[in-house]
């Protein structure tokens, strides 16, 4: 009994000397506005609904009918719509069916028609010989078709061949393809076999792009119909 009243003294006396603890004090209370008018803006004003005329939206584009593809080649709107959606489908040799709308070799500069071996003479500019192809003539869509000749030398060689007596197919060598004969031309419609992606990598002046439409690298074509105006170098 002594002992533990003697240990109750002793806690007190520690009580004393250390002193209480502090209470805490209460939080003070933070007034909150009860209107918008205690913050200093104007009460909601219900509207009444809007009777103008309706606004002016642009008609929708129509999607087109286009089919993506005709027996076992695309044509060109479904193969630029697989390139985009879903390019794994393409790793590998495709077929594009299309009519020519347009083609450089009509173009060509009169330097660069001659004979394989020969250099161009000095200034003369040319570009990678190339074709584009789309649904039906007119469409501002088409994909460009290249690696099909080297240079414009190979085509001048493939065009006089196949107008000798006896016609003969002309190889490029540089790229080991043959050149098409007859020229690819504007008019035709062909089925075009080849790789088809974003770039063309043949060339050695540098790599060709087309982020839009992709690049047909051709490695076979057939002619379904040919062009009304042939190519005449």
């Amino acid at each position: 009994m002594l002992a533990s009243f003697s240990v109750r003294i002793a806690l007190c006396v520690l009580l004393i000397g250390c002193g209480t603890p502090p209470v805490p004090e209460k939080p003070h209370a933070i007034a909150l506005p009860s209107s918008d008018e205690d913050c200093g803006a104007e009460p909601y004003q219900a509207h009444a609904a809007w009777e103008g005329g309706k606004p002016a939206l642009p008609v929708p584009p129509a999607l087109p009918d286009t089919p993506k593809k005709m027996g076992d080649a695309y044509t060109v709107y479904g193969a630029i719509h697989e390139l985009h959606m879903n390019p794994n489908a393409l790793a590998k040799d495709v077929t594009i069916v299309g009519v020519i709308v347009d083609s450089n070799v009509t173009r060509a500069p009169k330097c660069a028609l001659h004979k394989t071996g020969k250099a161009d003479p000095p200034g003369c500019v040319t570009e990678i010989p190339t074709f584009r192809i789309a649904d039906k003539a007119g469409d501002a869509i088409s994909i460009p078709v290249m690696g099909w000749a080297s240079n414009f030398p190979n085509v001048f060689e493939a065009y006089t061949a196949s107008r000798k007596a006896k016609p003969t197919p002309w190889d490029d060598e540089l790229w080991a393809v043959r050149v098409p004969i007859p020229l690819p031309a504007p008019g035709a419609k062909v089925k075009v076999t080849g790789r088809y992606g974003f770039a063309f990598t043949k060339s050695s002046t540098g790599v060709s792009t087309e982020p839009r439409t992709g690049i047909m690298t051709l490695t076979g074509i057939d002619l379904l119909e040919p062009s009304p105006t042939p190519v005449s170098l």
